[in-house]
């Protein structure tokens, strides 16, 4: 079981690294990445997008067999996202700034200890 959560956060850090480095060639800003705030849990990357602060939560799959990335982002994910957004945008001062949640799908092959990336897709205003 332990390597199986150790497997699922190594392919969830590597898709948020994945996911880092196509805002950045999509000329996004990396404002913050895995934002905490006591226990309301992670933004996994907040950025700037022309006039937006986008809240970006990043899924990585290997595998549909438990539906799209997206869905996971669910109303409770959603929820704690927009409050740590409230705690973010506080704490930098960034009180006239338009925001905006989006989600990232990193889609890779795992293929023994190699991954390769599938693909990416992007959803602006996803929540």
């Amino acid at each position: 079981m332990e390597n199986t959560l150790n497997n699922k956060r190594t392919a969830g850090t590597k898709g948020e690294m994945i996911a880092a480095e196509y805002l950045k060639s999509h000329n996004y800003l990396i404002l913050a990445m895995n934002f905490r705030y006591k226990r309301l849990g992670e933004v996994d990357i907040i950025a700037r997008e022309k006039n937006f602060i986008c809240f970006i939560e990043v899924k990585t799959r290997s595998t549909l067999d438990y539906g799209l990335p997206r869905e996971a982002v669910n109303f409770r994910k959603q929820e704690n996202i927009k409050k740590l957004a409230s705690i973010f945008i506080a704490k930098s001062k960034l009180f006239n700034a338009d925001i905006r949640f989006d989600v990232v799908e990193v889609y890779i092959k795992k293929d023994k200890n190699m991954m390769t990336i599938e693909n990416i897709n992007l959803i602006k205003n996803a929540f």
